[in-house]
C-alpha cells in the first residue's frame, strides 16, 4: 500500500507538471494583443534602439543610436522622434489602411499584405509590398531585457521611380508589453539592416 501511494504522488506531481506546461504552452500561441490606447503611455516613458546598416562585403553604411520618448504637450502627450514630435493620439488612431504594418489585434498565424508608398525629397515615389505572417508568440531577448514579444515575418519587394526593384525580408519582434518593436532585421539588394532595443524607461513601473 505504501508503494502504491508513493506511486500515486509521484503520478499526481507528474500530471500537474504537464498541465502547467500545457496552460504555458496555449497562452503563448493564442494570446491576443489589442492595439495600444492613449492611456497606455506616461510621460517619460522612453525607447532607444541601436541601429547598424552592412552591405555583404561588410562595410557599414549607417551605425548610431535612435531615441523616443513621451512628453507633455499643449493638447496631451506626444512622441519625440528626432526633431519631431507627433501626438500620441495621432499614434493611437486606428488603423484605416486596408494594408497596414500591424493589423490588430495581433495573434499567431494570422497574415495580411503590408504596402506603403513613399516619397524622397528628390521627388522620387516608390512602393513596399510585402506578405506578413504572425509566425510565434513568445520570450524574447534583447539588450534591453526579455519581453513576450510577436515575431512577424514581412516578405515582399520594393521599388521606385528610377527603376529599381528588389526583394527586401524583414522581421520584426513586437512586445505589447512596452507597445513597441525591440528588434528588426531587414535584408534588401544585398543590404542588412538591423535595429535592437537597448533602453526602455518607464518611471510608472519599477
Amino acid at each position: 500500500m505504501k508503494y502504491l501511494k508513493v506511486v500515486f504522488e509521484i503520478v499526481k506531481i507528474v500530471c500537474l507538471v504537464l498541465v502547467s506546461l500545457l496552460i504555458s504552452c496555449n497562452e503563448n500561441t493564442v494570446s491576443v494583443a489589442e492595439q495600444p490606447t492613449l492611456s497606455d503611455y506616461n510621460v517619460g516613458e522612453q525607447w532607444t534602439w541601436k541601429y547598424k546598416g552592412v552591405t555583404t562585403e561588410g562595410e557599414v553604411r549607417s551605425e548610431g543610436e535612435d531615441t523616443r520618448e513621451i512628453v507633455n504637450i499643449a493638447d496631451g502627450l506626444g512622441m519625440v522622434i528626432s526633431k519631431d514630435t507627433i501626438p500620441v493620439s495621432d499614434i493611437v488612431k486606428p488603423e484605416e489602411s486596408k494594408t497596414p504594418r500591424y493589423k490588430w489585434p495581433l495573434e499567431v498565424g494570422k497574415t495580411w499584405t503590408y504596402e506603403k508608398n513613399w516619397t524622397s525629397q528628390d521627388g522620387t515615389t516608390g512602393t513596399q509590398s510585402q506578405d506578413a505572417k504572425i509566425l510565434s508568440y513568445q520570450e524574447e531577448t534583447v539588450d534591453a531585457g526579455t519581453f513576450m514579444a510577436y515575431t512577424i515575418e514581412y516578405k515582399g519587394t520594393v521599388s521606385n521611380s528610377r527603376g529599381y526593384n528588389a526583394q527586401t525580408d524583414e522581421v520584426w519582434l513586437y512586445a505589447p508589453e512596452i507597445k513597441n518593436f525591440i528588434k528588426m532585421t531587414q535584408t534588401q539588394d544585398g543590404f542588412l539592416y538591423s535595429e535592437e532595443l537597448i533602453k526602455y524607461v518607464n518611471p510608472n513601473k519599477k
